[in-house]
């Protein structure tokens, strides 16, 4: 470790004796390259830059009363907006406008001095906190020949960046809604005949619908229960009609008949006949009304057939109990009775008759309405399936219709508040301002780097040249050439005429260096104050 420290203090020793030597190499170059090169940025036109400042406003709607049709960022909008901006025809409408670069125009082109002026604008988003994606402001700046024109030009491109926002606003506002205004008028139409369709269908199956199947097995068990009564009706007026032709059979073999106790027999007569058909009636009655109130409807019949059967015993007993009275009955008398009960029974009959073609019509009525109502309740199942394959179709149609009318109303107001300007929208904060120095070039550090370029260059050259110098300078140099120790070494003796020299020369060289650093640093402050 002592070794490598000796070793480096060494290198030191001898690079500073290499640049004490050379002195004059070094500082020539240094004064030289740092006087040339301020001296040159003098020389360098001047450019000024003007610099604006826009802030990006909020919508001013809380976004969950109000969403916005625009889904790009700021740092989106702010990159298609530069697009716009800095297009070809802006740029060059904008050169001819304010007579720039007027000494470039044959150099470049037309196509070179629209690059040449995109170059000199500069846009620099600004963020608040770093870990935001989006930005919050922007910056703009041009660098022109001139003041003037740099502001001007600077104003202008704050113009048209916030009318360009605002056109782009507008034209997504319109397209939006002019978009979900078609589309809506679509599914309105679709709508339409999704509902048309319902609508026919249910008309067309009215009766086999699903909704109706509750009604129709309803109405079949009250069609079940008709068909009984009707036949439990019929069953009795046959019985009826059986018991009046036997009555009418009767009437027939009249003379047959013979007065109870006689030696050749008794056939039933008529009054024992329908007393005992009053009895089974009124028996039947009894029945009823163990299970039925009065009023329903199988009792109200039998309470008819009762009355009938009651008004025909009274017409039988009439002619027997008037031929009684008259003590001496005869056959004539006889005649009359049976005829006129005859009569009434074949009108009973008759009767009997239309209501058993009534009921029969009924039956079939009941029958085929039965069947009907079987067929719709067979179909319920078929026509189920067909209304949900319909009302799919429906409700698809009816929530893109009403999601539709949703965004339309939403985007509707969102271009009402953009047209209020309530929504995101550009403001200058920082107008463009007038630049009282140049930007550049920044003669003050073209100067620094011009003094460090000629130190460099001076100890380049110093120790370029030292190394085509092969003096003796030392007691390690006669060593290491010779290759012999040193036994006796002579110092330096100087006259006191070759001291006074060798003053003199110093204080010339401290004159000169002197004068030197003081024009480096009168060029270099002459530089500063230039700009």
């Amino acid at each position: 470790m002592p070794e490598e420290t000796q070793d480096v203090g060494k290198t030191i020793q001898s690079l500073l004796h290499i640049a004490l030597r050379r002195r004059w190499w070094i500082l020539g170059a240094a004064w030289s390259v740092t006087v040339a090169v301020g001296l040159g940025s003098l020389l360098l036109p001047n450019r000024y830059t003007s610099e604006a400042t826009i802030l990006v406003v909020e919508q001013q709607v809380p976004e969950r009363y109000v969403v916005p049709n625009t889904t790009y960022s700021v740092r989106e909008a702010l990159d298609s907006l530069t697009q716009a901006v800095l297009s070809r025809s802006r740029l060059l409408g904008m050169i001819t406008e304010f007579n720039l670069y007027q000494r470039d125009g044959r150099r470049f082109g037309e196509d070179g001095l629209v690059e040449l002026m995109r170059k000199n604008i500069q846009i620099t988003p600004i963020q608040k906190d770093v870990s935001e994606k989006d930005v919050n402001a922007f910056k703009i700046a041009f660098t022109g020949d001139d003041p003037t024109s740099a502001q001007r030009v600077t104003d202008r491109l704050t113009s048209l960046f916030i009318g360009e926002n605002l056109k782009l606003q507008e034209q997504q506002d319109v397209g939006t809604t002019g978009f979900l205004k078609d589309q809506l008028a679509s599914a309105e139409t679709d709508l339409k005949e999704q509902e048309q369709r319902l609508r026919d269908f249910k008309m067309t199956n009215l009766g086999e619908l699903p909704e109706q199947e509750q009604e129709n097995l309803s109405i079949l068990s009250g069609l079940h229960m008709q068909l009984q009564n009707t036949v439990t009706e019929m069953s009795r007026a046959q019985e009826q009609r059986t018991y009046l032709r036997s009555l009418l059979d009767q009437y027939h073999n009249l003379d047959s008949f013979r007065v109870p106790g006689s030696e050749s027999g008794v056939t039933a007569d008529p009054v024992t006949a329908a007393q005992q058909e009053l009895q089974r009636l009124e028996t039947e009655r009894a029945s009823l009304l163990a299970r039925f109130s009065p009023q329903y409807p199988d009792v109200v019949e039998v309470d008819s057939q009762i009355a009938r059967q009651k008004a025909l015993l009274a017409s039988l007993k009439q002619p027997a109990s008037d031929s009684k009275a008259d003590g001496a009955p005869t056959a004539a008398s006889d005649g009359v009775a049976a005829s006129g009960s005859e009569a009434q029974v074949r009108s009973q009959l008759a009767a009997n008759q239309m209501q058993l073609d009534d009921l029969t019509k009924g039956q079939r009525r009941l029958e085929l309405q039965i069947t009907e109502y079987e067929r719709r309740l067979n179909q319920t199942p078929v026509r189920q399936q067909q209304l949900s394959d319909i009302l799919r179709g429906y409700d698809l149609a009816k929530k893109t219709y009403d999601d539709l009318l949703g965004n339309f109303k939403q985007s509707e107001m969102a271009t009402s508040l953009a047209e209020r300007q309530q929504g995101q929208q550009f403001r200058v904060v920082d107008q463009p301002s007038r630049p009282g120095k140049p930007s550049s070039p920044q003669r003050g550090k073209i100067a620094l780097g011009g003094a460090a370029a000629g130190l460099l260059l001076g100890a380049a050259l110093a120790f370029l040249i030292d190394s085509f110098d092969h003096s003796l300078r030392s007691e390690e140099a006669v060593q290491k050439l010779f290759k012999l120790p040193l036994i006796l070494g002579v110092p330096l003796a100087l006259t006191a005429a070759e001291e006074k020299k060798r003053f003199q020369n110093r204080a010339a060289e401290w004159v000169a260096a002197s004068s030197l650093l003081v024009i480096a640093l009168a060029a270099e402050f002459f530089v500063y104050l230039r700009g």
